[in-house]
């Protein structure tokens, strides 16, 4: 009995593809069931038509402007009293009791800090919620 420990021929290793392609394939399937489903809930939306001529016609804002001695003009009417109460009261009466109004403060570059904020808590205290600030751009020197 003798024992052989010399080379045995080797065979290259063979990479069984069929399992890998079963795997690709249900992956593949998978993908293609969970995108159709997605294409079939998704909510049909019809919607509405509005005229912008009309909307830049009619705008919903209100202009407050805000110096830099602390004096405020909603829509070009001084505001006679400064405190909070006040300027809410002339903004809810500029705004026509419409909460989807605009508010845009025009500050001094010098203004207060405090001023700033009692127009946007006077906003707030009457419900407009939508508040936006007018610059000037540093290249034209217009309003934005």
């Amino acid at each position: 009995m003798s024992m052989r420990f010399g080379h045995a021929s080797r065979d290259e290793p063979e990479i069984n593809l069929i399992p890998f392609i079963d795997v690709l394939l249900v992956v593949l399937i998978f993908l293609m069931l969970s995108t159709t489903y997605a294409k079939f809930t998704e909510m049909q939306l019809r919607l509405p038509v509005a005229d912008t001529e009309a909307q830049r016609n009619h705008p919903k804002e209100v202009i407050v402007t805000v110096s830099s001695d602390g004096a405020y003009l909603i829509n070009r009417q001084a505001v006679d009293n400064p405190q909070l109460a006040f300027i809410a009261q002339a903004l809810q009466v500029a705004a026509q009791d419409n909460k989807d109004t605009v508010v845009i403060i025009q500050a001094d570059a010098s203004a207060r800090h405090q001023s700033v904020i009692t127009v946007m808590e006077a906003a707030r205290r009457v419900g407009l919620t939508q508040i936006t600030f007018a610059t000037q751009s540093s290249a034209q020197g217009g309003k934005r």
